[in-house]
């Protein structure tokens, strides 16, 4: 459902039907106490699960994987980029942060045939304040429209696929409401004519 909801919104925002580039992230969330998979983000200091995606150009999940938060990125990114690949042959292109650089990846993706996909994206080094980050702010503005779902506030599920599922869920309704909210534009558009 996901996908054929991403495939709907792509023409909506004037884009072709099929993606280019993608953009890959992974946010830390806390776990309750009803147990299963989880480990420990030292990074973050948080006791949880990871959530894993690739997002298009325009924000929309094309892969969402959720592993224990003691898997680092680089460690997790083949596969998502596996199953990106799968979903959609057409990416060329891989933005990515700091986390997803080293040896281990690299080799990982040499042995795939996409070495060269992965661009790292850093921040400035003359910059020390805040600044937006060229590609990478998309997949940002779509783990804070899965926020809006309250439900993925912490991991209150027991097995890794039904957090997927969770996750999907809250990506495919915020993607029904951009269509949605394109084809009551267009509606007023006809009925003001």
């Amino acid at each position: 459902m996901m996908d054929r909801l991403r495939e709907a919104v792509r023409p909506v925002a004037g884009r072709a039907p099929e993606p280019t580039a993608a953009i890959i992230d992974s946010q830390s969330v806390k776990v309750t106490e009803v147990g299963g998979p989880c480990g420990y983000d030292a990074g973050k200091r948080i006791k949880g699960r990871k959530c894993h995606i690739a997002v298009d150009d325009e924000g929309s999940p094309i892969v969402i994987n959720v592993h224990p938060a003691d898997v680092q990125d680089r460690d997790g990114a083949p596969a998502v980029i596996l199953d990106l690949l799968a979903v959609t042959p057409t990416v060329r292109t891989l933005f990515a942060d700091g986390g997803y650089q080293g040896p281990k990846l690299r080799r990982t993706l040499a042995s795939l045939g996409v070495s060269d996909l992965i661009e790292i994206v850093e921040k400035p080094r003359d910059v020390k304040a805040f600044t937006v980050l060229y590609r990478r702010w998309v997949v940002e503005r779509t783990f804070a429209w899965m926020g809006r779902c309250r439900r993925l506030s912490k991991d209150f599920e027991r097995t890794l696929a039904s957090s997927i599922a969770w996750a999907k869920l809250a990506a495919s309704r915020f993607m029904a409401r951009r269509i949605a909210r394109q084809q009551r534009s267009e509606v007023i558009a006809f009925s003001a004519e």
